[in-house]
């Protein structure tokens, strides 16, 4: 994972030092002769160190000792240059020449006489995380990355030079060192260096809490701004601003505010100020999430669920809901009975809810004696049999008492009714679970649920009775058949614990004489897990920038259950689809993300959440949560290609299409827009950005420049923008554009004494051309075309050298100027060019006047041309070409000699003319003509021979 440290990918390096002449201190010791006092520990080091330096460090002086302060940020890679030793301590030779200052550290180090050396006195761990060059003195970082809480923080104290690591009591960003010793060799630039290497801390650590559920418990009367200190406050290994700097909530429910205290030593604590009045009674318990956040760039964040419980305090006292119930009692009734209940309500909880039930002192000893009340239920019962001479009213004033609180009271009228008959007897049977006088039924009972039986039974025997239900609620009084005087109670439809939780009926009996009787019977619905949790949101929708950091918020998830108790409690789980790096909190609903999120990896997550309540069997409902990650500017545009080659013709035209240069980049939108363009030769080479076609502004001659190499930048429109390069090689193809170029004889008007002694086969002179064309199109063959002179037959030129040899022995009448017509040919393709040169052979003993010669070459008329091609052997290319027939090209060869000869016989004729009208002008009828001096030594003169080869 880019994970725990992707804030070191867009760190910026910073290496930086200073240098100052040491000075010896108890702590660090002095550069002195070796002494007995020397360590037991540090034995091996100092016995090499005097090895090397013992016969001379006794004459060196504390100015050769020298301290180097170093600072770079942690976690670096590998090969980072710190410093270079040997310019930090001008032991480099002076630079006062440019070649000198244009070498690298490195040469100029090689120049020293006996050559520097640079070596670690001891081996320590720094040696783990630095690198030292031997021979320039460069310190780079190692393979190791430097983790500077993992150093520092957990290392423990500071220890001695050429040990490791040191640390200031005090945290700053300089307290964690690397130390070294380093000695400078040989003795002439002896040097006894240490090196310190602070490490700065960067911003790799995001604030973590101890714990991840944090309860504070505040008083219901806790008055506005009280200040309550949040335990466990969060923690952060980095220093100075990268650390905990500041704390919110993720919801203040408008009741709370957070405020951060800094104490001396730079702590910082979050204290929970109350901002609103609270009433444990309207809510008992808040949850937030506290958010750390420290002060990198950018900042990290660490979370934790904060549970705020209201604690009760003792701010409501009991209270009746009625202030007077009247009760009627006959005469006969049963010792035992229960005649009334009184019941009280207090908000409180625990202790301070707690009513206890007394008498008024105004209630006399008569009524409590016949009426006993229960202290702890409220429930009155008749305590004895009443007489004929009990009052028939009894006003018994209850009190229902609270801690430190004023009683509540209710009357309860008694009447008395002394019976002459016996009245109706209501008899019930239970059928459903009855405790205490209250039936028990769960929700969801089916309907026609037998709840009692009740028997109505007149005591006398002599009257008629009927029984009826009084009372709403979901039940019915059926008269039980074939039975008489017997009733069935039974439900109507299914209960509801959510829509209503209790009932009070009553059973009443008359007789035919109007005396009734009446049954009063409480029904408690209990609650069953018959509604799933359910989601405010059935499907969330979230985002979140890619490169997040690790355990990143998400959403707080929210589900309700209608149901009571335990059954109403939800907890909430992620799907079987959800990716493993997804968490969610089973009781707060938080969902984080441990893990940086890739949009170029995947773009759009989409699982599900589960809420499941604790009732048995659980029930569930399902959300689905979508979260998109939306793109940040993370990927610099990529070349299809690190090397792009392309082969063009030369002269090649202007703009023309030399290639695409395809490029592409992972990120979308603007992010991924790409502009292409040429970072050198942008004089000579275009790019259009839209196609990546790279074109040429102007032409391209290849006997100028045979290849380009170019470097195009790609940079994307992100912001920051990213970017990259790609090189491009371009091969100009040679096409037949060059004639060859006469080199030697330099002048059509230069002459060779030829001696008529000269044996036939000697080599007379040569014919010596260039062409600045490549493959066939720079192989050259030579022909003489045109002859003059008494017996010019008498030499020949090879097609391939050039050289001019004598065929004949020389005659006395062949004395005189012999004049050859060259041709010298190339092989390219389409079309070969060619130039001519005049090659003038002066056949005598001597050169007695030159001045006749001269004038012979001006008087001479020109020569006619027989065309020859040059006759040279070059191996074919493919071999297939020896079976094409050769017809067809000796006909183009005919046609085109023939031409050639009448072009050159109209060409002779013309220039005759012109001669006779001006005979001193000079010879321009050759195609090329390159000046030339006579009496040129040909065995003097270097040949280059020339290869020709089948391309």
């Amino acid at each position: 994972m880019r994970g725990g440290r992707d804030a070191r990918a867009s760190r910026a390096r910073a290496v930086s030092w200073s240098r100052a002449t040491w000075r010896p201190s108890p702590d660090m010791g002095s550069l002195s002769c070796p002494s007995s006092s020397a360590s037991h520990g540090n034995l091996p080091h100092l016995l090499l160190f005097f090895l090397f330096v013992g016969p001379f460090s006794c004459l060196a002086s504390h100015s050769r000792a020298t301290e180097i302060l170093y600072s770079l940020n942690e976690g670096l890679p590998a090969g980072v240059l710190i410093g270079s030793l040997a310019e930090d301590l001008r032991l480099l030779p002076s630079a006062g020449g440019q070649d000198l200052q244009s070498q690298s550290p490195q040469h100029r180090v090689a120049e020293r006489n006996p050559p520097l050396s640079f070596s670690l006195a001891s081996q320590g761990l720094s040696g783990q995380y630095v690198t030292l060059d031997n021979r320039s003195g460069e310190l780079h970082t190692s393979a190791q990355e430097i983790d500077r809480e993992a150093l520092c923080l957990e290392g423990g104290g500071g220890t001695a030079w050429g040990s490791s690591i040191s640390i200031s009591s005090s945290p700053s960003a300089d307290s964690c060192l690397l130390l070294l010793d380093v000695l400078v060799l040989p003795q002439e630039y002896f040097r006894f260096v240490k090196v310190k290497i602070a490490i700065r801390d960067i911003n790799d650590n995001a604030p973590r809490f101890p714990i991840s559920q944090i309860s504070v418990w505040v008083p219901e009367n806790a008055p506005v701004n009280t200040r309550l200190a949040i335990e466990h406050p969060a923690v952060d290994p980095d220093m100075g601003t990268n650390g905990v700097q500041t704390y919110r909530l993720l919801d203040y429910h408008r009741m709370f505010t957070l405020d951060v205290e800094e104490n001396e030593s730079g702590e910082r604590t979050p204290y929970l100020i109350v901002m609103g009045q609270l009433d444990r009674e309207t809510q008992d318990q808040y949850v937030s999430v506290i958010i750390a956040e420290d002060g990198g760039s950018p900042p990290l964040l660490g979370s934790a669920t904060l549970t705020i419980g209201i604690t009760d305090i003792n701010d409501n006292c009991p209270l009746f809901t009625d202030s007077q119930i009247n009760i009627t009692v006959y005469g006969n009734a049963t010792v035992g009975t229960a005649i009334a209940a009184v019941q009280a309500v207090d908000r409180d909880l625990g202790n301070n809810a707690q009513i206890t039930y007394s008498y008024s002192q105004k209630v006399p000893q008569a009524s409590k004696d016949l009426f006993h009340l229960n202290a702890n239920t409220g429930v009155i019962k008749l305590f004895s049999k009443i007489g004929g001479s009990v009052v028939q009213t009894h006003k018994l004033t209850i009190l229902a008492n609270g801690p430190g609180c004023i009683p509540a009271v209710i009357t309860v009228l008694v009447t008395i009714i002394k019976v002459i008959f016996r009245p109706p007897e209501i008899i019930p049977r239970y059928i459903a679970n009855e405790i205490d006088g209250i039936i028990y039924l769960k929700e969801l009972e089916p309907v026609n649920t037998p709840i009692a039986f009740f028997t109505i039974r007149d005591p006398e025997g002599k009257y008629k009775m009927d029984c009826y239900l009084d009372g709403e609620g979901p039940f019915r009084l059926l008269p039980y058949k074939p039975y008489s005087n017997e009733y069935l109670l039974e439900t109507t439809k299914p209960m509801d614990y959510e829509l209503q939780q209790f009932y009070e009926i009553a059973i009443v009996a008359w007789n035919s004489e109007g005396f009734q009787v009446k049954k009063m019977i409480k029904v408690q619905v209990l609650d069953d897990n018959d509604n799933a949790p359910v989601f405010l949101q059935p499907l969330v929708e979230l985002t979140i920038e890619e490169n997040n950091a690790p355990n990143a918020f998400l959403a707080k998830l929210d589900a309700t259950d209608a149901d009571s108790g335990e059954r109403g409690q939800v907890s909430y789980f992620l799907g079987p689809d959800a990716p493993s790096y997804f968490s969610l909190d089973s009781v707060t609903g938080i969902l984080t993300v441990s893990t940086q999120l890739d949009r170029e990896e995947k773009e759009k997550y989409r699982y599900t959440v589960r809420a499941v309540d604790s009732g048995k069997p659980p029930q569930e409902s399902i959300a689905t949560v979508v979260i998109t990650v939306l793109d940040k500017n993370d990927n610099s545009p990529r070349f299809i290609n690190k090397d792009f080659s392309f082969f063009v013709p030369e002269n090649f035209p202007g703009y023309g299409e030399i290639g695409v240069i395809s490029v592409t980049d992972a990120d979308t939108g603007q992010n991924g827009w790409v502009a292409l363009s040429v970072v050198n030769q942008s004089d000579i080479f275009v790019i259009d950005t839209g196609k990546g076609m790279l074109r040429a502004k102007v032409s391209l001659d290849r006997e100028q420049q045979s290849s380009y190499t170019l470097w195009v930048e790609a940079v994307d429109g992100g912001v920051p923008p990213l970017s990259s390069t790609a090189k491009i090689t371009i091969l100009l193809l040679d096409i037949n554009d060059n004639p060859p170029l006469v080199l030697f004889p330099q002048s059509n008007m230069s002459y060779l004494l030829v001696l008529p002694s000269t044996l036939p086969g000697s080599l007379v002179t040569e014919v010596y051309a260039v062409d600045k064309d490549t493959g066939m199109n720079a192989v050259i063959a030579y022909s003489i075309i045109g002859r003059r002179g008494p017996r010019p037959e008498s030499f020949r030129i090879d097609p391939k050298t050039g050289n001019i040899t004598l065929e004949e022995a020389l005659l006395q009448t062949d004395y005189g100027l012999h004049r050859l017509l060259v041709k010298v040919s190339d092989h390219g393709y389409p079309e070969p060019l060619h130039s001519t040169v005049m090659v003038n052979l002066f056949v005598n003993d001597t050169v007695s006047n030159e001045s006749y010669i001269e004038n012979l070459l001006r008087k001479e008329p020109e020569i006619s041309i027989e065309e020859k091609e040059p006759q040279i052997s070059i191996e074919p290319t493919h071999r297939k070409a020896e079976s094409v027939s050769c017809m067809p090209t000796l006909v183009a060869l005919s046609v085109i000699s023939l031409s050639s000869i009448t072009f050159l016989t109209g060409m002779g004729i013309y220039i005759c003319l012109r001669r006779e009208k001006k005979q001193h002008r000079e010879d321009d009828n050759l195609e090329v003509q390159t000046p030339l001096k006579g009496k040129i030594d040909l065995h003097m003169r270097e040949r280059k021979p020339m290869a020709i080869s089948n391309i």
